[in-house]
């Protein structure tokens, strides 16, 4: 059987290397950074699969410390709606720059609705933690 590609869609913040500074300003709170809806209608039940990747670059507090960032991706429109993907990276603490966080995910049996929603979040351990760009999101979605 071949897959048909059913939608795809892009979420971009910030398409440059330091073109945002959002500090990230509670502990381990998720915050918004890509929303998207997919027309997944047309696909078969059962059959139907939602890949995204994204990347998102963080920098340390000013006074750098054990930081864990952890990404996740939810089937919905806010963090307590299904989650669907999750990883969590320690931030290297020699790197005083931004470090750049990458992932790929799949949502298998997404459900054949008309208006699909996929949120991201990150959320940090550590206080003072800057969003700093970019931040870069896609979602396809097939069917068979």
């Amino acid at each position: 059987m071949v897959a048909s590609l059913l939608d795809s869609k892009t979420s971009q913040n910030a398409s440059y290397a330091n073109s945002i500074s959002i500090p990230i300003t509670v502990i381990n709170t998720p915050n918004l950074i890509a929303q998207q809806t997919l027309n997944l209608s047309a696909g078969t039940a059962g059959q139907t699969r939602v890949e995204f990747s994204g990347v998102a670059a963080v920098q340390l507090p000013l006074l750098p410390l054990a930081t864990n960032i952890t990404i996740f991706v939810t089937r919905g429109l806010t963090s307590g709606d299904v989650n669907v993907f999750s990883a969590a990276q320690n931030l290297d603490l020699s790197i005083l720059g931004p470090q750049l966080i990458a992932f790929s995910g799949s949502d298998f049996n997404a459900p054949n609705i008309a208006s699909q929603a996929y949120s991201v979040f990150i959320q940090s351990s550590a206080l003072g933690t800057v969003r700093v760009g970019p931040e870069s999101f896609n979602f396809t979605a097939f069917t068979g």
